[in-house]
């Protein structure tokens, strides 16, 4: 297939979707969601913590079906995620509802369930800090879902489902810039080196996809760090440079997390592989960033160093960036990330687009 076409396909894909007025069928029948802010798409509304963005201006460009102006639902972006993207590229509805939204029902959550918690990591200790739900309560709650799924669907059609369905796991940022780099009495001095603590990350990652893949999932999306250290809140003060060990603790984990995917994606289990039919493949989220970041223009945007919310866009974020937050930016597509720390949706949009045409396309 030519690079232009392949170029093309999730654009087809979301033009066919849109024309035939409800979900194509595929050979993806739904996604599901683990991890934190990144493809939280409103648990933490449902929480209690201090980890929220329900409330504007998040949500403020969140348009779906030519709608009017957007509303916060608690993803942290102005827009949409890149799971939403990914979501529809799919021939599924365009937002993921979040699993503990009391609006959504099974009806809604056939097709797609969020169990993320922004502010999340592998390590149970990270979620602890903010009071958010650790990796465990995820996979709680997905049992739970699974059941109902069962009630809803019926036995074989649940089964069909949960194992057809495209997992997609996104976290590990917070366990090093929130918990390992922040709080040097924890885990930074049980692990004198971050090499050290990103492998006790990957044994919890492998045990995670061990215990999906044991519930039934066959489809895996592993997703890497993105580039940490040139997030807006981790730039240099001074120079607006980006933090270079941040970014060589991030692409140690991607290294470790790639060899991991490796081997749970061979046949065997004899081999650690998974087996049973499972596909596990490496979302690689950090050489999409760097590529925007490397050069802006090309890709449509204008600033990669600051987010558009707040005066500075360099510390803005949660209740930081709020509806009285002087000087918030007009235009968010011009930038890459839309708080200190999270993606615009254009940024969302064009890491889904890279996956679809990459590691997610045999999924098609």
């Amino acid at each position: 297939m030519s690079t232009l076409r392949r170029s093309l396909l999730p654009i087809i894909l979301l033009q066919l979707h849109t024309l035939s007025g409800g979900p194509a069928a595929a050979k993806v029948p739904a996604v599901i969601v683990f991890g934190d802010s990144t493809v939280d798409t409103g648990n933490n509304n449902y929480i209690s913590t201090v980890i929220r963005s329900d409330f504007a201006p998040y949500g403020r460009d969140l348009r779906v079906g030519g709608g009017g102006g957007g509303q916060p639902t608690g993803r942290f972006s102005n827009g949409r995620l890149a799971v939403d993207f990914i979501s529809e590229a799919f021939g599924l509805p365009p937002l993921v509802p979040a699993y503990l939204d009391p609006n959504a029902d099974m009806s809604s959550l056939a097709t797609g369930a969020c169990f993320a918690s922004a502010g999340a990591g592998y390590d149970n200790a990270t979620s602890d800090l903010f009071s958010v739900l650790p990796l465990w309560k995820e996979l709680d709650y997905f049992k739970e879902y699974a059941a109902k799924l069962r009630s809803f669907l019926g036995d074989d059609k649940a089964e069909e489902t949960l194992s057809e369905a495209l997992y997609i796991v996104s976290m590990g940022t917070n366990d090093f810039l929130e918990n390992y780099y922040a709080v040097p009495s924890g885990r930074a001095a049980q692990y004198a080196a971050a090499s050290e603590y990103a492998g006790y990350l990957l044994g919890v990652a492998e045990a995670f996809a061990r215990a999906l893949h044991a519930l039934g999932a066959r489809k895996l999306d592993l997703n890497g760090l993105p580039p940490m250290g040139c997030l807006p809140l981790e730039r240099r003060a001074a120079t607006g440079a980006c933090t270079e060990e941040y970014n060589a603790a991030a692409r140690g984990f991607n290294a470790g997390l790639r060899d991991l995917v490796a081997r749970l994606d061979s046949a065997g289990a004899d081999d650690g592989g998974l087996g049973g039919g499972a596909r596990v493949v490496y979302g690689d989220v950090y050489g999409a960033v760097a590529e925007v970041l490397a050069d802006p223009a090309a890709h449509g945007f204008e600033d990669v160093g600051a987010g558009c919310c707040g005066a500075t866009g360099r510390f803005e974020m949660g209740y930081m960036c709020n509806a009285a937050s002087p000087l918030t930016c007009a235009d968010a597509g011009k930038y890459a990330f839309w708080d200190a720390i999270h993606p615009t949706e254009h940024l969302h949009r064009f890491i889904a687009d890279r996956k679809m045409n990459t590691t997610l396309y045999e999924f098609l």
